[in-house]
């Protein structure tokens, strides 16, 4: 990623960007090497949602305009020496944001979750929700250069319905096991949950971490 290494050369400084995709279907570098990939890349497409290979993370996630990405990119000289307490921050860090919003937020990985990960994100039900099984909330990722690092978080607010569809119709085109029912968003656990109010929550947490760049 350009900004990568902008800010790896010093051309930038710390910089946080926020965005919602368009709808798109990012492969880990893995899934191009199954047999099945080319059939899923169709699959995706055939859905509306454009594939790409992503250079970090690591099986198939799905994005569009119900999630939120966070990039954020620092600075850093010994920046491998910390890329595994990056994951349990910013793993903290993202649930308590959606525990802010009344979401039941948990950090660990949920059985049969896509692009599964020890620092996943995920959400449980409480009484009121027409879910009764936890679902996966934030998918994380890293790089990491000389002088730079770069994590980068899937968040999933809203619209759940067409993430589950594609995902399961990708992972089956490439053999992969997973249980769409893993597939959720925190719209899906709380009603009334809206990006734009995950945003201000996730940036409220970000303002009581004024270290977190030195996670």
């Amino acid at each position: 990623m350009q900004l990568l290494r902008d800010v790896q050369s010093g051309e930038r400084g710390s910089l946080l960007r926020l965005y919602r995709p368009d709808p798109t279907l990012a492969f880990g570098q893995r899934d191009v090497r199954l047999d099945g990939y080319e059939e899923a890349r169709e699959v995706a497409q055939q859905l509306g949602f454009a594939p790409l290979v992503r250079k970090a993370g690591g099986r198939a996630a799905a994005y569009h305009r119900g999630t939120l990405i966070v990039d954020h990119i620092e600075p850093e000289a010994e920046a491998v020496m910390r890329q595994q307490s990056r994951f349990e921050v910013f793993a903290r860090v993202y649930a308590n944001a959606f525990q802010r919003l009344g979401v039941n937020a948990q950090v660990g990985p949920i059985p049969g979750e896509y692009c599964p990960g020890d620092h996943s994100v995920h959400g449980l039900p409480d009484g009121n929700s027409p879910r009764n099984y936890p679902v996966k909330l934030v998918g994380t990722a890293q790089r990491v250069v000389s002088g730079a690092w770069l994590f980068s978080s899937v968040f999933v607010v809203e619209d759940s319905s067409s993430l589950r569809q594609v995902l399961d119709g990708v992972y089956q085109a490439m053999g992969v096991p997973m249980d769409p029912t893993t597939v959720g968003a925190a719209n899906d656990l709380l009603a009334g949950v809206t990006t734009e109010a995950f945003v201000s929550a996730l940036l409220e947490e970000y303002r009581e971490h004024a270290t977190l760049h030195g996670a």
